[in-house]
């Protein structure tokens, strides 16, 4: 119909302008020449918010699921097809079943599907599709790690644990057990025992310390010596750790959140937290697009609670289980706290039936700030937390991806997530969206069951110094482990492909290049600060170039030794071409 009236409009209407059908470079070429040398031409600093569509970032959850889940898993193929390439000096780089799985992604990208706003064909068509490329990746995601293990010297039983975020870490590593005998086992680390843990389905849970960014870190793997006496306390209505001690009322909600740490309470006195609130949710024009202001006018509060269990306590993590009811709707929460790791995991399920309804999670926070912080592709964006103006008040619903942080001087709480875009903040109330069941143009939208998780962070320092950043991206991609027999190898007990000397440096991609056997490297800048950086890179290199988004080169690099050192500006995007040496 368009199409129609552009062919009618071409040849003109009386009081109509002429339209011509162009390619959108052709606009933005003629654009350019047009206004290059106008000096009154306006600038915008900020964002440009769309006061519009707000359900986009909630609507249609198992996409934006498979979406988040996607990404990373291929984002990791990437780094271990590289990291296998450099283990058996080899070129087995998979980039046709690389290039078909991220087309697919970049297909349900699509602005209707992602969204949440299409008919339900659409989605029985692309939840087929992001389900065999999940299980594709994982099937590649097993071999690429073989492959890797088994190209590692190990003097005795052992757990590589994959790192393939491109900062060093202290993290939670998942390993599976099943081919083990049902024993106490410890990892050893410089010389010191350590617990693992085993949790249910054959899988194993340790502390892995200082993994290589990059790269891996070999642990021996032992039996425990004796009974190693637990520290954490779990309790149905007390939990504590090193780090916390949380406290909940009759109904399962967090009543107190102490930081030891910091010697402070972080939970408002007056309110609980992490309290599952449920909205009528019936915008004016567009079902699964929109969420009007006037949805905070009518909301219940989820307190039925059915169950309450102590599941797991652990010298690795203790769990409470709780379980609430909602009309026909079930909420299944397991709350995770460790022994070595300052961050409170709320793993979630949800059998969904509800219409019409917006569900979110509440914490109401003891930080004083103005501004709230939120993450976005290659950086952050900060967004006022009152209601001052229209324009504030236009805010209600916005978006971020994996975190949400407010923080005053010296101190900050962040709210983490794994695959959710909608938080809702306001003086010191953070709120993040978890479902929305609208009824067009998909009828039962969001009514099957949810998996999720999201995660209470508290930080000393600000944002940008209380590791968030970090913490996200470790929530989202998990450490992997994998057990290795006693064997001779070519590769170290660690190793580390790209290193980088400063913490506001994030490497984002390591992939091979697409038009040539290259290595990429990109990486950006996410603190909003200026400086030198030195990256070694543990290959053998011929030659490093600087190139744009489009894999063209700009110029060459010096590379002394393996190491460079290059300039970043506040937010800047870098990429490099890596020709490796064929020594």
């Amino acid at each position: 119909k368009m199409l129609e009236n552009a062919r009618r409009l071409r040849k003109g209407i009386p009081g109509c302008p002429k339209v011509e059908m162009t390619s959108g470079l052709d606009f933005f070429k003629r654009l350019g020449e047009r206004v290059k040398d106008n000096k009154h031409l306006p600038k915008w600093v900020s964002e440009l918010y769309l006061e519009y569509h707000r359900g986009t970032y909630t609507t249609m959850g198992r996409s934006k699921r498979y979406n988040r889940k996607a990404e990373f898993l291929y984002h990791d193929l990437e780094v271990l097809a590289v990291i296998s390439d450099v283990a058996t000096a080899k070129h087995e780089y998979p980039k046709e079943a690389l290039r078909k799985g991220w087309k697919v992604i970049l297909l349900n990208q699509f602005h209707d599907i992602i969204p949440g706003t299409s008919i339900e064909e659409v989605y029985e068509e692309s939840y087929a599709q992001y389900e065999e490329l999940l299980e594709e990746g994982k099937k590649t995601q097993n071999k690429l790690l073989d492959v890797i293990a088994c190209n590692i010297q190990s003097k005795g039983l052992s757990v590589m644990a994959m790192n393939t975020l491109g900062h060093k870490r202290n993290d939670l590593v998942y390993v599976d057990l099943e081919e083990l005998p049902n024993h106490a086992y410890a990892v050893l680390y410089e010389g010191e025992r350590y617990p693992l843990q085993r949790l249910d389905g054959g899988i194993g849970i340790f502390y892995g310390r200082n993994m290589p960014g990059s790269g891996y870190r070999t642990y021996t793997l032992v039996e425990e010596e004796g009974k190693r006496e637990n520290q954490l306390i779990v309790k149905k209505d007390h939990l504590e750790n090193p780090f916390f001690v949380l406290k909940l009322n009759e109904k399962g909600q967090i009543t107190s959140i102490y930081d030891k740490k910091a010697q402070r309470e972080i939970i408002h006195t007056e309110k609980p937290a992490n309290v599952f609130q449920a909205f009528e949710d019936k915008p004016h024009k567009w079902d699964a697009w929109d969420i009007n202001i006037y949805y905070q006018e009518k909301m219940w509060e989820i307190d039925e609670l059915e169950e309450i269990e102590v599941v797991a306590v652990g010298p690795v993590r203790g769990t409470l289980k709780i379980r609430y009811r909602y009309m026909d709707s079930i909420i299944l929460q397991y709350i995770h706290i460790y022994q070595d790791m300052d961050r409170i995991d709320f793993e979630t399920e949800i059998d969904w039936k509800e219409t019409h309804t917006l569900l979110k999670v509440a914490f109401p926070v003891d930080v004083h700030t103005n501004k709230a912080t939120y993450d976005i592709q290659y950086g952050n964006v900060e967004r006022p937390t009152h209601w001052n103006t229209s324009w504030d008040v236009a805010r209600f619903e916005v978006c971020g991806h994996k975190w949400a942080d407010l923080s005053e001087e010296g101190y900050g709480i962040s709210l983490l997530n794994d695959c959710k875009y909608g938080y809702d903040i306001k003086d010191s109330v953070m709120r993040l969206s978890l479902l929305k069941s609208s009824t067009w143009p998909h009828p039962t939208a969001d009514k099957e069951k949810h998996l999720f998780t999201y995660a209470i962070y508290p930080h000393m320092g600000n944002v940008k110094q209380g590791n968030t950043i970090e913490m996200g991206y470790q929530l989202n991609v998990p450490a992997i482990g994998k057990l290795i027999p006693p064997q001779e190898g070519n590769l170290t007990e660690d190793y580390s492909l790209v290193e980088l000397d400063q913490r506001n440096v994030f490497i984002e991609s390591i992939k091979e290049a697409e038009d040539d056997d290259a290595m990429i490297l990109r990486l950006y800048e996410a603190m909003h600060q200026r400086g030198f950086v030195t990256m070694r890179l543990n290959v053998n290199v011929d030659k490093v170039f600087l190139c744009n988004l489009l894999e063209e080169n700009i110029e060459e690099v010096q590379v002394n030794n393996h190491i460079l050192t290059f300039e970043i500006k506040p937010y800047e995007i870098k990429t490099f071409k890596v020709y490796k040496s064929k020594r």
